[in-house]
């Protein structure tokens, strides 16, 4: 009746449904007693989540100061940028003093990024305010800022070049190595920008074909006269005056790689 097979396991169902049945018969008391160990338990993770907070907050004062010092490398200076803390009521929440907070496995904090790129303007999401050019910058800041600590293995930058010059196209490029070099990170950057492009260890030329009537994605592998060629493109013109523009990028990108490679070497 039972489905047991042998004694034994039906003895064992019978001590089961002892146990079930003394537990109904104090469910209230029994409910009172595990109420007890949650709140206990509540506690404790407050306690816990308190500590993880004032870690994340003393970590977002740094990471702010070390990206609003990167982003005046790179063309933005006058941005200030914040990592804003904030934290949501919950009648059923862990505890913390007095308050009850909601939470979940990465604690109670709520974590925005704050941003305002011109003096005066008040603080507003990032992912509100950014342009295209400018998010692909501050991913920058954000990830040179992160570069030791960050195991993402590939980054990907595009439109990084929007709005700026060769001048500070010449830092970018410095930079995005810097990520490859410090970082151990694989980077692909996307670029309309000779002085950013001189720092690409590998070169790509994408081009688009019609070929039986539709289009195709043609991506070939540039040597270095090559490079040459398309930097000089990028430059505008194909004379020996942008040759010698493109050479010029090409040996300031490889003075600068390999100070940069020996002083890794020698931290090491």
């Amino acid at each position: 009746k039972y489905g047991a097979e042998s004694e034994a396991e039906l003895l064992e169902m019978c001590a089961a449904a002892e146990i079930e049945v003394e537990n109904l018969h104090n469910s209230e008391e029994r409910i009172a007693t595990l109420a007890q160990q949650v709140e206990k338990q509540l506690h404790e993770i407050g306690k816990s989540a308190q500590i993880l907070s004032d870690k994340r907050k003393a970590a977002g004062e740094k990471l702010a100061t070390a990206v609003e010092q990167e982003l005046i490398h790179l063309s933005m200076s006058g941005t200030r940028f914040v990592v804003e803390f904030e934290t949501e009521p919950d009648e059923k929440g862990l505890f913390v003093g007095e308050q009850r907070l909601a939470f979940d496995k990465t604690g109670f904090d709520k974590v925005q990024f704050l941003l305002s790129t011109n003096p005066g303007e008040p603080l507003k999401p990032m992912a509100k305010v950014a342009s295209g050019g400018e998010t692909a910058r501050l991913m920058l800041a954000l990830k040179t800022a992160l570069a030791q600590v960050d195991d993402t293995p590939t980054l990907i930058f595009d439109e990084i070049d929007q709005g700026i010059g060769g001048r500070v196209g010449d830092i970018v490029g410095q930079k995005l190595w810097g990520l490859t070099a410090v970082g151990a990170h694989q980077v692909i950057v996307v670029t309309h920008l000779p002085q950013l492009a001189g720092y690409g260890d590998t070169h790509f030329h994408v081009s688009k074909q019609v070929v039986d009537g539709r289009t195709k994605t043609a991506v070939s592998s540039l040597d270095r006269e090559g490079r040459i060629n398309e930097l000089a493109a990028m430059l505008g013109t194909h004379d020996h005056h942008a040759r010698g523009g493109a050479q010029s990028i090409l040996h300031q990108a490889y003075v600068v790689k390999k100070g940069e490679q020996e002083s890794v070497i020698g931290k090491r």
